[in-house]
């Protein structure tokens, strides 16, 4: 089950930076910053089964684990203007950030899997993941809102 969850955590890796390659490709806005933590927040129906829940040392030491990843994340996501649109710019960083979270995350749960069981494992990981997206993603939306009002009080370009 280590193995099998621990390639789906490798190919998650892979499909969010191909995403965020894809998006750099087209004009961001406010609803694709916020959606993505919106839509993961559902994963936390798992608790709802107790094989799941995990105890306040855990759940603090995910929050705080996933709050300080997320510095990377977005010390790495920069916006831009481009021909009178906000784009997020590609950043080589990102990528190397990605593969480093992606092996510190298997390192833990290697280490980790011994001593606590995989569901409360899965539990832990996915506030890890919530607590480092969430600051991620409000950080990416008060970038994107500035960058918005500048665009809108920017003086239109005369070209002749």
């Amino acid at each position: 089950m280590a193995i099998i969850t621990s390639l789906i955590a490798v190919f998650m890796a892979f499909f969010i930076f191909f995403v965020r390659m894809k998006a750099s490709q087209k004009p961001a806005n406010a609803k694709k910053i916020i959606l993505p933590p919106i839509f993961m927040s559902t994963g936390a129906l798992m608790f709802l089964d107790p094989v799941f829940r995990v105890t306040k040392g855990e759940l603090i030491e995910a929050i705080v684990l996933g709050a300080f990843f997320s510095i990377f994340l977005i010390k790495t996501s920069k916006f831009e203007i481009r021909d009178g649109e906000i784009y997020l710019k590609r950043s080589k960083a990102f990528a190397l950030i990605l593969v480093g979270l992606i092996l510190i995350r298997l390192a833990l749960k290697s280490y980790l899997g011994r001593t606590i069981d995989y569901r409360q494992l899965s539990g832990m990981f996915y506030l890890l993941a919530f607590s480092m997206i969430v600051p991620w993603r409000i950080a990416m939306y008060i970038s994107y809102k500035k960058l918005e009002r500048n665009l809108k009080h920017r003086p239109p370009i005369l070209t002749t």
